[in-house]
This record gives structure tokens, C-alpha cells and sequence, in this order.
């Protein structure tokens, strides 16, 4: 990024400025550059940049500064796929608002108590987070109106319609009648987020974020090959003869989340596990721990870990091998941030697995290293073989 772009340069209030300044940000992202003017002049974007770029502030910022604090209206709505990424971005925003007096955010999601929720919008928040399930839940209650929102943002787009949450977003986003602005904005540009767009956008300013070098996280990935029965050991083993004290550990299921949880406490292991079946109480409460430092290992589905948002985490192992690309993307981006380096591994036991990583790193254009973990536990790069040479046929 242009580093002549400052917050600013952007026209940005004395109090976002100290609130930027306290949380250490020296300069704006390529995407927060890009995005801010627009969402300032009440434009409608469409904004397509990788995970970790700075999305929150980018659409946060403008919203906060749009705010009339003398109105106990809600007049900014961001959309969230998921419970977790609903909370982070209400954590980031509270952040910016350090300086700010009277400006209060909502965060609204399922699989919690409505009660807490209603006292929430009862003290008038001018910002509401929310999943769109339960905000439509809100709103059949008529415990939140929609009628004076000024800005909606869709946060994570194409995970959020693919999700199949397409209706209800649809209708909420038709439920704002006085909207001056809506804010795409999302890792991939699917066709459900172009609909939408299509749909209620007008004169929208399109902007790409490529992933850059620098931009991307600086993270040693390997892999380690054994069989389907070893892997609880094998993954066990790397984790005690490496000494790592914080590891995020990702299953593709619930059932399987679960049951290494399970063996691993039964070792003696300070860990936990998040997953769908999980109540939220206490999905929130293991993640509280995590985030403390006051647990070593947090083993977690994809879906269950969005909006994860930990900074000195040392290791990330794929368990199983993500069913997605993105999802790789997603895993292994939860170490090696705040300019730390990090450490990938991937437990492959069988040859589909092989297949998928292979094809993960031709897509992601990452470099795997495969290793063997000896008896000895020391690590050492795996030889591999050279396919043997076509043999000649004659007729």
C-alpha cells in the first residue's frame, strides 16, 4: 500500500484517529484505503479481498463516523454469517469507539438467550451485528426496527448466501426502506453475492484486493504421513516433541472433533473442542480460555471456528484435510499473524488425502513440505521417491 495513504488523509474524526492510534495502527490497508473514501460519500460497495486484510475497520470506520449519536435509532446493520464472526466484528467495532460518548453497539446471534438481547436494544444501540436468522427473529418480535438504518454490510458474503441464509437476507435488505448505502463484502465473488448485488446495488464501486506477498501471513507449512490408526499418536507425538503451548487443531466433523477431544483429555492434555453441538455458552467460554492463554489446545470444526480471532497462536494442524480450498486458506491463517511466524502441519493417512492437499497447493500456489517424524521424534524431510520411468512397449 501506498504509504503516503494515511487514516488521515481519509478525513477521519480526532476521536477515530486517538482510537487508531491507541490500538497501534499506523497506516491503512489497501482495502481500508480503497474502501473508506467510497463508504464516506454513501456509496454502495462491492468488495472482493482475502481473510486478514482489515475488512472490519474498512466498513467499520465510515459506519462509527456516520453515526448521529443525539438519535436512538439503529442507523448501521452488518450482516455475519456465523455467532463467532457476529462477536469479533462487535469486539472490533467497541474498540473504535474509545473516544466516542454516546455510541453504543448490539450484537445479536442464536443459540443465546433472547432476554439478554432485548435489554441490549433497549439501550437504543445506533450499530447492530447481527446473524440474519436471529435478527429476523428480533424483528417478528418487534424488539429492533429497520426502518431508519442508513447502512448495511454484508461481512464474509458468499460464505453468508451460501450458508443458505439467501432469503433472509434478501428480505431484511428489502425491510430497510431509507438505506443509503449497502457494502459487499467478501473472500470470493460467488454467484448468490452477485445477484444480490445486482439486485440492490446501484452505481456500485467494484473494488479487488489481490492476496500480496507481504500481505500474506508468514507460516512454515509441512506434512506428515502415517496410517489411518496412527494419527491421534503421530499428531499427539509432533505436539509434545515440538513443545508448542498454543495449537489450533482442526477436525472436518463434529463426531471426529469430539472424540480426538475426548482421547486427548483422557492422555492428560489441557485441551478443549468447539463444534455445532456445543452449546454457545459454552463454545464462548472455551474460547474465553483459549483466547487467555489459560488452554493449550483447542481442537475445532470450520464452521465452528469462523471469526476465531487469536494472535500468538504457535501451530495449526489439519487433522483431516479441509473438503475446501478456501478452508485451508482459512486454517492455516490463524497463525503466523501480527507479523509472527507461524507453523502449518497436515496429518495425511491415506492417498484421497494425499490428492486433496496436492491439489490445495496448486491452488493456493503453497509449498507443503512433507517430513517423517522418527522413533526418535526428531523430524526430518521425507526423500521422495521419483516416479519410475514409463516402460517402453514394442510392437
Amino acid at each position: 500500500m501506498d504509504e503516503t495513504i494515511t487514516f488521515e488523509s481519509l478525513g477521519l474524526s480526532q476521536q477515530m484517529l486517538k482510537a487508531l492510534e491507541k490500538k497501534g495502527y499506523g497506516y491503512p490497508t489497501t482495502i481500508q484505503a480503497l474502501a473508506i473514501p467510497h463508504f464516506m460519500q454513501w456509496k454502495d460497495v462491492i468488495a472482493k479481498a482475502p481473510t486478514g486484510t482489515g475488512k472490519t475497520f474498512a466498513f467499520g470506520i465510515p459506519m462509527i463516523e456516520h453515526v448521529d449519536a443525539s438519535s436512538e435509532e439503529v442507523q448501521g446493520l452488518i450482516l455475519a454469517p456465523t455467532r463467532e464472526l457476529a462477536i469479533q466484528i462487535g469486539d472490533e467495532l467497541r474498540g473504535l469507539l474509545t473516544y466516542y460518548q454516546g455510541i453504543r453497539v448490539a450484537v445479536l446471534y442464536g443459540g443465546a438467550g433472547i432476554g439478554g438481547q432485548i435489554k441490549q436494544l433497549e439501550r437504543k444501540p445506533q450499530i447492530v451485528v447481527a446473524t440474519p436468522g436471529r435478527l429476523m427473529d428480533h424483528y417478528n418480535r418487534k424488539t429492533i426496527r429497520l426502518d431508519r438504518i442508513q447502512t448495511v454490510v454484508l461481512d464474509e458474503a458468499d460464505r453468508m448466501l451460501d450458508m443458505g441464509f439467501f432469503k433472509d437476507v434478501t428480505r431484511i435488505i428489502e425491510k430497510v426502506k431509507n438505506r443509503k448505502n449497502l457494502g459487499l463484502f467478501s473472500a470470493t465473488i460467488s454467484q448468490e453475492v452477485m445477484t444480490v448485488s445486482w439486485m440492490y446495488q446501484r452505481d456500485e464501486v467494484e473494488i479487488t484486493v489481490e492476496p500480496k506477498q507481504e500481505d500474506r501471513p508468514d507460516i512454515d507449512q509441512f506434512s506428515l504421513t502415517c496410517t489411518p490408526l496412527q494419527k491421534a499418536e503421530t499428531t499427539l507425538r509432533l505436539i509434545r516433541s515440538q513443545g508448542f503451548e498454543r495449537v489450533m487443531i482442526f477436525c472436518n466433523t463434529k463426531h471426529m472433533c469430539q472424540r480426538l477431544c475426548d482421547e486427548y483429555q483422557r492422555a492428560g492434555l489441557d485441551c478443549d473442542c468447539i463444534h455445532g453441538d456445543i452449546r454457545q455458552s459454552q463454545r464462548e467460554k472455551t474460547m474465553q480460555r483459549y483466547r487467555e492463554g489459560k488452554l493449550a489446545i483447542l481442537i475445532a470444526t470450520d464452521v465452528a471456528s469462523r471469526g476465531i480471532d487469536v494472535d500468538d497462536v504457535d501451530c495449526v494442524i489439519n487433522y483431516d484435510i479441509p473438503e475446501e480450498n478456501e478452508y485451508y486458506v482459512h486454517r492455516i491463517g490463524r497463525t503466523g499473524r501480527a507479523k509472527k511466524k507461524g507453523v502449518a502441519w497436515s496429518i495425511v493417512s491415506n492417498f484421497p488425502e494425499k490428492a486433496k492437499l496436492d491439489e490445495i497447493c496448486k491452488f493456493c500456489n503453497f509449498s507443503v513440505a512433507p517430513m517423517v517424524l522418527g522413533e526418535d521424534n526428531t523430524l526430518t524431510p521425507e526423500v521422495v521417491k521419483a516416479p519410475p520411468a514409463p516402460k517402453r512397449r514394442f510392437r
